[in-house]
């Protein structure tokens, strides 16, 4: 009998001994996995350039040239390139177009002796340093504004746009006045096949859209002189001044100035109008209104918030915008 119960109670003991072993040996494994899985998800989101990872960067104002990481560079071209309320979607794809822009300059090579770029938005691309950019906003904004920056260039690492496998030259602009324009229309030469003109919808809500400016016709005319010493005005005549012709996107193509005639692209840049798009009001004085803000080549900024704002992504938006056009790592 004795024996029996000794027997009854060893297997009432293996029989709690043995889950408790392999309890112990199931929980061991899940403090493994989450450091395995964290380093995993780590290397995923880190991202080696292969070429473009920095960018000498000429300041115009000092001549200084400085060195900076691609990424940490665009941090400060988005930021001054475009408004920290527009949203995410839009910013990503700022950030994607002004690397490819710094990319294609790096590419094929820059006017700029010891630099890739600078940092003059009329002649390369916008840029700020954060602590300039941080004093500009309100105190409130500055830090989820910089963030919201920070994750526009870090969620797009690497992104560039290309055409044919190399990258595209990436215009972009503020406000397209509804519709974008073709290069040779601005600048002349032939039209990039990436760059054609596409309508944009959206645009009339922002401050970019339209505009006007008001001159005397003495200013006019000595506005004109200028660059055009033979020019000669009568405003008497019926038709003092007169659009000629209008390009495919309803921007000014050739304006008449008297006894000579200019293109509106030129017309634009003595008379400072925010764009090429404009009409004209004669009457005691000249007023020039404008619809648009910028040359009008390639992304329209407010163009890419008004689709974001629908629920368009980054890549929607580019597409949009350049024709037969990849998103590729560099």
């Amino acid at each position: 009998m004795r024996k029996i119960i000794i027997y009854i109670l060893g297997f009432v003991l293996i029989c709690f001994t043995i889950p408790i072993i392999f309890t112990k040996g199931k929980e061991a494994k899940p403090t493994e996995n989450p450091v395995e899985a964290e380093t995993e998800e780590e290397n995923q989101e880190e991202y080696t350039y292969a070429k473009y990872g920095t960018v000498r960067l000429l300041h115009n104002e000092t001549g200084e040239v400085e060195t900076l990481e691609m990424d940490n560079y665009l941090y400060g071209v988005v930021s001054a390139e475009m408004p920290a309320n527009f949203e995410l979607e839009a910013l990503k794809a700022q950030a994607i177009v002004a690397r490819t822009y710094t990319a294609y300059k790096m590419f094929k090579g820059s006017k700029h002796a010891n630099a890739d770029i600078c940092d003059d938005s009329t002649c390369c691309q916008a840029w700020i340093s954060k602590e300039d950019r941080l004093a500009k906003w309100n105190e409130a904004e500055r830090q989820s504004n910089w963030d919201k920056i920070v994750t526009a260039v870090d969620t797009t690492k690497g992104k560039i746009i290309t055409y044919n496998g190399e990258p595209i030259n990436a215009f972009f602009h503020s406000n397209s006045g509804g519709s974008t324009e073709s290069v040779a229309n601005v600048w002349g030469g032939t039209d990039y096949p990436y760059l054609q003109s596409v309508e944009t919808v959206g645009e009339e809500g922002y401050t970019q859209y339209s505009s006007s400016v008001t001159l005397t016709k003495e200013e006019v005319l000595q506005k004109i002189q200028e660059t055009h010493p033979e020019v000669v005005i009568d405003f008497n005549s019926q038709n003092p001044i007169q659009i000629i012709e209008y390009t495919e996107s309803g921007r000014v193509k050739t304006i008449q100035f008297g006894n000579i005639s200019i293109s509106g692209v030129e017309a634009r840049t003595i008379f400072g109008l925010r764009s090429a798009k404009f009409s004209i009001e004669i009457g005691e004085n000249i007023t020039f209104n404008v619809v648009g803000y910028g040359h009008g080549v390639g992304l329209s900024q407010t163009g890419a918030d008004a689709m974001a704002k629908t629920g368009a992504t980054a890549e929607q938006i580019i597409n949009h915008y350049y024709t037969d056009v990849k998103i590729e790592n560099t």
